[in-house]
Parts: C-alpha cells; sequence; structure tokens
C-alpha cells in the first residue's frame, strides 16, 4: 500500500496486542478507551431518542385537542365576522382548515362537588376540520352537540371526578355574574353530559369540556365566536406562519400559535434536552480523554522505536502524526461502534424495553402515572451528527499532548541503556 508511513505505523500501533505482557495492557487499556467512547456516544443517542420520542408524543397528543394557531380578538369580545377572518386567514397557504370557538373558565358542580375547567363552545362541523381529537368524535359524542339542546361533553377523567355519566345533569357557574336589583349574583345554567372524550393528555382529559358554540355565545352573553381555530399543513411551522398571520391581519387579531400557548413546557423540554445533552457530553469526553493515558503509556513504551525512527530520518511532525494517527484510529472506532449500538437501541427500544420488562417482571412507566405506557425513541440525525462530530474533536483534542511529547524525545537519550 502506498499510504504514508505516519499512517501504517499509527495503524499498526493501534491494533498490536502481542509482543509481551506490557503490550497486552496497553492494547488492553486502548480498548477500554475505545468501549467507553462508544458507551458514552451510545448513551447520549438512545437518551436524546428516548426524549425526543417522549416529546413527540406529548405534543401529538397535545394538538390532538387544540389547534395549531388561534386567531382571537382583544378583550374576549366578539369577532365582528369570524367567517371573513377565516377566509382571510385560508389565503396564506400554510392554512388548511378554520373552525369557531369561545373558550372560557368556568365552574362545573355537580351537587356539593365543584370543579374548574375550561370550556370551549365549538362548531361541530368546522371543528372536525382543524382538531384529530374531533375528527375522531365525529360521528360519536360530537355529534350530539346541537344548538340549543344544552349538551355537554366532558374530559373522561371530569367526568370521573364528578362522578356522572352520560344523561346525568350538570350545572355550569358563569365567570361573570348577572345584575340584579339585590346585586351581582352569579349566572348558572344546566347542561346534560351526552358523552366524554379521552385525549390522553391529563391536563386535558381532567380540565376541558366542550359544548356548541350557539349555547356557548347565549350562555357567556356575547354576539358570536371569540376566536377562530386553524389547522396547518406542518406543525412546527406555527410560529412563522403565526407571525405572517399577524401582518395580515392587522393589530385586531390577536395571533397566538401552540408553542405559546404551551411555552411553560416547551421551553422546559428545549431546556431539559440542552442540559442532558451537556452532562451526557461530559461522559464521552471522559472516555476520549482516557486516551491521553493510553498514548502516554505508549509513547514510554516506544521511545526506542522513535529514536530510530528519527535517526532514520523521521521528523518530529511526522512522529507526531504517528501517534495523533493512533487515536484519531481509537476514536473513529470508538465513536462509529457507539452510533451503531446507539442507533441499535433507539430504532428497537419498542423491542428491548418489552422484553427487560418480562424478564424483571417491572413495569418502566405505569399507564396509571404515566401519559403514556410505552418507551417512545424519536432518532433524529440533527442529533446524531452533532454527536460523533463532538466525539471525533474530544478524541483529537486528547491526542495532542501525548503526540507533542513524542516528537520530543531525543535519540541519543532513548537509545542509551538499549
Amino acid at each position: 500500500m502506498n499510504w504514508p508511513y505516519e499512517l501504517q505505523i499509527g495503524w499498526r500501533y493501534t491494533r498490536a496486542g502481542r509482543g509481551g505482557r506490557r503490550n497486552r495492557f496497553i492494547s488492553f487499556i486502548s480498548g477500554v478507551s475505545m468501549l467507553g467512547i462508544a458507551l458514552g456516544v451510545a448513551a447520549l443517542i438512545i437518551v436524546l431518542s428516548v426524549m425526543n420520542g417522549f416529546q413527540k408524543e406529548v405534543r401529538d397528543r397535545m394538538l390532538s385537542v387544540i389547534a395549531h394557531i388561534e386567531l382571537q380578538s382583544y378583550q374576549g369580545q366578539a369577532l365582528p365576522d369570524w367567517q371573513a377572518t377565516a377566509a382571510q386567514a385560508k389565503q396564506n397557504p400554510a392554512v388548511i382548515g378554520a373552525a369557531p370557538f369561545i373558550a372560557t373558565q368556568v365552574l362545573i358542580a355537580r351537587g356539593e362537588d365543584m370543579r374548574g375547567a375550561v370550556v370551549r363552545g365549538i362548531s361541530p362541523a368546522e371543528e372536525a376540520t382543524v382538531t384529530p381529537l374531533a375528527a375522531e368524535l365525529k360521528d360519536g359524542p360530537l355529534s350530539r352537540l346541537r344548538s340549543g339542546e344544552w349538551g355537554i361533553l366532558l374530559g373522561s377523567e371530569l367526568a370521573r371526578a364528578l362522578g356522572v355519566r352520560e344523561g346525568d345533569k350538570i350545572t355550569l357557574v358563569a365567570p361573570n355574574g348577572q345584575v340584579t336589583p339585590a346585586g351581582v349574583v352569579p349566572r348558572l345554567k344546566q347542561f346534560t353530559l351526552v358523552g366524554t372524550f379521552h385525549a390522553g393528555h391529563y391536563e386535558y382529559d381532567t380540565g376541558m369540556a366542550l359544548i356548541h358554540v350557539d349555547d356557548a355565545a347565549r350562555f357567556f352573553q356575547v354576539e358570536g365566536p371569540t376566536g377562530v381555530q386553524l389547522k396547518l399543513k406542518q406543525a412546527l411551522s406555527a410560529r412563522q406562519v403565526a407571525g405572517e398571520l399577524a401582518q395580515a391581519l392587522g393589530p385586531e387579531i390577536y395571533v397566538r400559535d401552540w408553542t405559546r400557548t404551551n411555552a411553560n413546557w416547551f421551553d422546559a423540554v428545549q431546556v431539559e434536552k440542552r442540559l442532558m445533552s451537556i452532562i451526557l457530553t461530559l461522559i464521552v469526553a471522559v472516555a476520549a480523554f482516557n486516551l491521553v493515558s493510553t498514548l502516554v503509556m505508549t509513547v514510554t513504551d516506544k521511545q526506542a522505536d522513535i529514536a530510530i525512527l528519527r535517526t532514520l530520518g523521521a521528523s518530529p511532525r511526522s512522529i507526531m502524526g504517528v501517534f495523533m494517527v493512533q487515536g484519531a484510529a481509537s476514536g473513529v472506532i470508538g465513536t462509529a461502534s457507539g452510533v451503531g449500538l446507539g442507533l441499535l437501541v433507539a430504532f428497537n427500544i419498542d423491542v428491548i424495553v418489552p422484553a427487560i420488562e418480562r424478564l424483571l417482571n417491572v413495569s418502566f412507566l405505569p399507564g396509571s402515572i404515566y401519559l403514556i405506557s410505552r418507551m417512545p425513541s424519536d432518532p433524529q440525525w440533527g442529533d446524531i451528527v452533532p454527536i460523533g462530530v463532538t466525539s471525533l474533536i474530544l478524541a483529537f483534542l486528547a491526542t495532542l499532548y501525548p503526540s507533542w511529547r513524542a516528537s520530543r524525545v531525543q535519540p541519543a537519550e532513548a537509545l542509551r541503556y538499549e
């Protein structure tokens, strides 16, 4: 082979495992370093993939209930013409669905039991074009919401907490009361439970109710829908599209996308993911800098070889290159092995985790406690590529000092006692 001799010698040192007890020990330490890099990289890929999976799972369940973008009038007033607002919003090519709504916080009473909830007045026909949950319930409970019949749908956990079933009567207490000669009294209205829904997201299953938009307008004493929900082609483009709609609709309309509606959750996930990346990257860094000890031991063991190469005309830069090749090869092998192992586990975690649960007779995600009962995983190249590049950079940096030290070996001193 016509490879540079620095590359050939460095590769030979990397795979040398024979030649005495000392060489075998150095080879063992080198293997441990590569294994440490591989396990660190694999752990980082697996953890970030699982975090991505959790984020995607919760986001999908959240977006099954709420729209991608909400257009609202200021101060909770009815939109002058919600159809015109929806038509103007649909001129944006990213918008594929629109539906009117009225949303207000209320108290829901059943006997002496009282719970706070968000009541959303919807139009069943249009709502099915905006949220997956409404599309799923379109031919079921949602079809029972009819104007003037004062029907209501409750989240499954909210209905269970109130102890109500289909056909039972519940009372809604509006936030703004009625002014009478005796003073301000609460405005109450009795609704009939026509069904329940299960969104799979605890916040909505325990704190949301759906009624017909016409009944909501009469109960809350507004002239019509106070907002319009929009569905987009791509949920992740909501923030960009919201900015475009804010400019197109003018200052009279308040535009809010789903990432701002759930800003605390969205920001918390991003911060948690970033911190976890930093912590696990430190593990990779520790494993990579184990190469320093391996290369220092190799340089000490190979001083006679270094001296012979120098007497044959090798420059200090060439000697430095030999040991940089050795360290870089260990880093490349460890990183490649880690990426392969991490992807193997990440893509098969739905098989591996249940097998471990059966083997240990445990449940890592009890359905009664967590939002989901299975371990999700969503490997993304936007995470995997930086992990691999970072690992390689750390391994390369770890080779600099031992390689520089090798280049400073003096042939006469190294051969004096040989």
